[in-house]
């Protein structure tokens, strides 16, 4: 064995130590953002709607009142109890995150926040290793783009954290998947550095692949905040109905930004990055057209991405033109992401085409026992 191959070797390993790692630190910061949860007083949100609650339930058994003046009568109405916030109002003020304000949650947050950036500089360690033991870019196959991927997604939300963006919310789902995307990575997507197919050797790996990549981790992000729309979104009907939502229900949603806030937050996400995916495609037909001298032949993969931006847009036209706000448009936003993950997963392990070159297949999945 030469030097060289001795070293790229140790590199390798080390990038393997280096993902497990991380892997070790996030699950520490996953314990850490539900302390904050545990310990973090409801939010404002929660706080403000419990009260509304109790007063409209009240306000519902109590009766219209009569008044006389001056001879004649007059009826008065029950309050209108406000327990939600509407589409572009602040009926009901966002609590500051799932530490509710409290200092003890407070606390908790900070240092899960902490650990999430150690884990990502970690990661991102891990990626760059990889890279160096290759000597390219470590986007040849399914482990490093879900390695990648990972990283990029976490980075997405420290961004924004730093930005001043309050969405530490975010923390606990976000840190949940990417662990387990990293398992996915380590045990059934795991494969072994090597050199890239002649097809990949091109200055477009790095400019339509690292696109791609970004897309798909603002894609997630948003995706994430939808998830969290939905079951917010019912939580807050529950309570408009007069109803009483479950312990477990009311103790992790009370602790969420109100519907509205995360509708609002999803869309400007998936609209932010629209654009760069729109360009993602472009570059991977120019690409196409170096490589295979042909810019467009509605491979699988092709064909998925232009799936998954006609969902996208799709989405993006009903909320700007139709007024399709809530859940309607959650649903499209949802099913727009479904078609990146099939695109991604789907077409790269059972699907047959000229992007076949991620070593990974059915044999792979039915070793681990899928």
């Amino acid at each position: 064995m030469t030097l060289a191959a001795a070293t790229n070797e140790n590199l390798a390993d080390l990038s393997n130590t280096l993902i497990y790692s991380a892997m070790a630190v996030y699950t520490l910061a996953f314990f850490a953002y539900i302390t904050e949860w545990i310990f973090g007083s409801r939010s404002k949100v929660g706080r403000t709607a419990a009260a509304l609650t109790a007063a409209g339930a009240a306000a519902t058994k109590a009766p219209a009142v009569t008044v006389r003046n001056a001879g004649g009568t007059a009826v008065l109405e029950r309050p209108k109890v406000v327990v939600r916030a509407a589409a572009g109002a602040r009926d009901v003020p966002d609590g500051p995150g799932a530490h509710g304000g409290d200092e003890k949650g407070d606390l908790y947050g900070r240092i899960a926040v902490s650990l999430t950036v150690l884990a990502f500089l970690i990661e991102f360690g891990g990626v760059l290793t990889r890279a160096l033991s290759v000597q390219r870019a470590p986007w040849g196959n399914m482990y490093e783009f879900n390695i990648t991927f990972s990283t990029v997604a976490v980075g997405v939300y420290l961004t924004l954290l730093a930005l001043k963006k309050d969405i530490r919310w975010l923390g606990l789902p976000l840190i949940t998947s990417v662990l387990l995307d990293l398992g996915v990575a380590v045990t059934v997507l795991y494969t072994a550095s090597d050199q890239l197919v002649p097809a990949l050797h091109s200055y477009w790996l790095y400019i339509h692949v690292s696109t791609a990549i970004l897309c798909g981790a603002v894609f997630y992000v948003g995706a994430v905040s939808t998830v969290l729309y939905l079951f917010r979104d019912s939580y807050e009907n529950k309570i408009a109905g007069g109803g009483t939502p479950g312990r477990f229900a009311g103790s992790v949603l009370e602790r969420l930004p109100a519907a509205a806030s995360l509708d609002k937050f999803s869309y400007r996400v998936n609209a932010a990055v629209f654009p760069l995916w729109t360009f993602t495609i472009i570059a991977g037909a120019i690409w196409a057209g170096d490589a295979w001298g042909r810019y467009w032949g509605w491979d699988p993969k092709e064909t998925w991405s232009f799936i998954t931006w006609v969902a996208y847009a799709g989405y993006l036209h009903a909320r700007a033109t139709a007024g399709w706000k809530g859940r309607k448009a959650a649903y499209l936003a949802l099913i727009a992401f479904g078609c990146w993950l099939f695109n991604y997963y789907g077409v790269n392990i059972f699907v047959s085409g000229k992007h076949s070159y991620a070593d990974v297949g059915l044999s792979a999945l039915r070793s681990v026992g899928f």
